[in-house]
């Protein structure tokens, strides 16, 4: 984020992280950003006390510790036609299956396919 000339997002940016959240915000992006260590529930109650109701998670870490908590109702993958000879599991380790239901789905003419599922409890 401190490569980017503008800043190209309109709406808060919450960072989660144990190694930046003592870490000053750069000037240019006070008010935009906000560095977190804070638990998956703590920043979910921190957020709903601040009236925000849908939260965009990204980065592997991140959404893996919010499912591990329970805290996720709606996910979307967007699959890459490419088969990959090894790397890291997209979700890592969970506790146990989380079924899903398809909501919707949509390709691009990339050949990427995009669905949009609820997490069942």
């Amino acid at each position: 984020m401190l490569t980017f000339k503008e800043w190209p997002y309109d709406r808060p940016v919450l960072v989660l992280s144990r190694q930046l959240a003592d870490t000053p915000v750069p000037e240019a992006l006070k008010g935009k950003v906000q560095f977190s260590r804070h638990t998956p529930k703590d920043v979910l109650n921190d957020l709903a006390a601040q009236n925000v109701q849908r939260v965009y998670l990204d980065g592997g870490q991140v959404i893996q510790s919010f499912l591990r908590e329970g805290l996720v109702a709606d996910i979307v993958i967007t699959t890459v036609p490419v088969l990959l000879g090894s790397g890291k599991p997209l979700f890592g380790s969970l506790s146990r299956d989380i079924n899903l239901t398809l909501l919707s789905s949509r390709s691009f003419p990339s050949g990427l396919v995009q669905s949009h599922y609820r997490l069942m409890s």
